[in-house]
């Protein structure tokens, strides 16, 4: 599941996948769940694996996008 992809991306298709990001994470804390500590160390686990990903993506050069 570790598997490197390297694309390119122009800076508008960078930008389009930076808000697709913040659209996912603001999804997923307004998500509807139990609260119980493994629910909520799921959904830890998933926002800081979007956090991350969202990181990445910003700190590159739009016009040599590696993922």
């Amino acid at each position: 599941m570790n598997e490197m992809l390297q694309i390119e991306l122009t800076a508008q298709e960078r930008d389009v996948l930076l808000r697709g990001l913040r659209y996912v994470r603001s999804s997923l804390m307004l998500e509807m769940r139990d609260p119980t500590p493994e629910d909520s160390y799921e959904r830890s686990r998933r926002l800081d694996a979007l956090q991350n990903l969202y990181q990445r993506l910003e700190s590159t050069d739009p016009a040599g996008i590696q993922v």
